[in-house]
């Protein structure tokens, strides 16, 4: 294990972290915030023990597929617990494990919160509100592909960081070298951003408001302002929020094939299928809104709320604009369903991914072939092209490793004896990025309820479901750790 080259890369995350944090920093001069001298302290704690990380050059300047793994595990880990510092200097949220479980929350764009909604939310200062969306935008990309763009590292090190960071079951690089690659990345990212940030201000939402959700909804994170999320915007600012949160739930890799004209190869057949998937999902819960007589919406309105509905889920994100809490037990099954099944592969959104979803279906179905045909030679194809031995069998690798997190922290935080859904939904929804679940963590509520030993289990869940769950599980494995 390359110590050297671990410490001097967690020094440059905090640097760059301090940096960030002039963005909250620049809010509280504009809104004269007391809050400032918090944050600017935090800068400060940030750039003293990035600096003395990164004091002594290693002679050893390699970096491999442990110490990439290693680094981004540590990295998110750091950056959290440095982030967490303005809310419990501030006061603003009393308990440090509270303030850590809100920044987790935000970096791993999960969007679950254990601030209250309504007063205490919107009575929160401005500069605190910004970097809580702002943590969203930093993670939604990843701190490191954003950071990979200026770390003074070779491209086959900074291939082990992008594949030990991006989600998806393979990462590839949309051009010869990584570097370029982050940038092209943020390039798209930043674009993106600033439109729906431009959008926003046609509609409802000052520039305060446009620009923390333009934050949060590139990042897929959920994080919003006001008590009762999306619902008191307008139409407008809600339709626009729903295309977005579907925008960065594509892989960002057929954006760039089309700016390059490949239209073709842009609309594969992931992102047919999860198109396919959030058209069905809508359909589905607007019918059964319509047909149930317990909710009085017009076809229109049945519509709005539950395209809004699946596009946050699915995406990841979080924000609603209705308490589908309370909506009919076939609508809810759907949006947990969901839940698992996630965004595209290379995209800001969470869950098991829509690509992984196809690998495990194909791989299914390629063994119940052979069953029947036990000489057959059959290969797992996505796009007319094989998909490599190594990837399917992490792709069922990555399943094992899931449920066995999913079941150890389920049960873990049963301890707490609260009701078995809102367990089982605050699992779902911190280890699949996704934030609001059911019942108490619900739309309408938060996870402030439950017990240290059981937050500290979420913010491991939203740390491993981020970072697709092996770079955390690596921490704890004693082979990791050997020279």
């Amino acid at each position: 294990m390359n110590f050297g080259i671990i410490k001097r890369t967690l020094g440059f995350i905090l640097v760059f972290e301090g940096l960030f944090l002039a963005v909250p920093i620049i809010t509280a001069t504009v809104y004269w915030e007391k809050e400032f001298f918090d944050i600017l302290l935090t800068m400060g704690l940030c750039f003293a023990v990035g600096g003395v990380c990164m004091i002594g050059k290693p002679k050893n300047q390699n970096i491999y597929a442990k110490e990439g793994f290693v680094i981004v595990a540590l990295s998110w880990i750091v950056m959290s617990l440095f982030g967490a510092l303005p809310f419990w200097f501030s006061g603003a949220i009393p308990s440090y494990i509270d303030a850590l479980f809100e920044t987790v929350s935000g970096f791993t764009t999960t969007g679950a919160s254990v601030i209250p909604t309504g007063e205490a939310l919107e009575s929160m200062p401005k500069c605190l509100l910004m970097w809580r969306s702002f943590t969203h935008w930093v993670g939604g990309m990843g701190v490191l592909v954003f950071i990979m763009a200026f770390l003074p590292l070779s491209g086959a090190r900074n291939m082990h960081l992008m594949r030990a960071e991006s989600p998806g079951p393979s990462v590839g690089k949309l051009v010869p070298r990584v570097r370029q690659t982050a940038k092209i990345l943020y390039v798209i990212y930043t674009v993106m951003t600033s439109i729906q940030f431009v959008l926003l201000l046609f509609g409802d939402m000052t520039v305060f408001e446009a620009l923390n959700t333009a934050f949060a909804t590139a990042g897929t994170g959920g994080f919003s302002l006001k008590g009762d999320s999306m619902a008191s915007f307008s139409s407008y600012t809600q339709i626009v929020i729903t295309v977005f949160m579907i925008l960065f739930a594509v892989n960002f890799n057929s954006y760039f094939l089309l700016l390059r004209g490949r239209i073709k190869e842009a609309f594969s057949s992931e992102v047919r299928v999860f198109f396919v998937i959030v058209i069905t999902a809508i359909t589905l819960i607007t019918i059964n809104l319509q047909i149930s007589e317990a909710y009085a919406y017009t076809t229109g309105e049945a519509i709005k709320h539950s395209a809004f509905s699946v596009a946050s889920i699915i995406s990841t994100t979080g924000f609603v604009t209705e308490n589908f809490d309370l909506w009919p037990a076939f609508s809810k099954g759907i949006l947990v369903l969901l839940m698992f099944v996630g965004a595209c592969a290379g995209s800001t959104g969470g869950g098991v991914k829509v690509s992984r979803m196809m690998i495990l279906y194909k791989g299914a179905t390629r063994e119940m072939k052979k069953m029947l045909h036990s000489r057959q030679i059959t290969n797992v194809t996505m796009d007319k092209r094989v998909v490599e031995r190594e990837v399917v069998q992490n792709t069922f690798a990555y399943l094992f490793a899931y449920i066995l997190v999913f079941v150890a922290s389920f049960l873990l935080i049963c301890l707490d004896t609260q009701n078995l859904t809102e367990n089982f939904t605050a699992v779902a929804a911190t280890i699949n990025n996704v934030g609001p679940g059911l019942g108490a963590v619900g739309p309408a509520g938060n996870f402030a309820f439950f017990s240290v030993g059981s937050k500290l289990v979420l913010i491991f869940d939203m740390l491993a479901g981020r970072l697709e769950i092996f770079p955390m599980l690596l921490l704890f494995s004693v082979q990791t750790w050997k020279k």
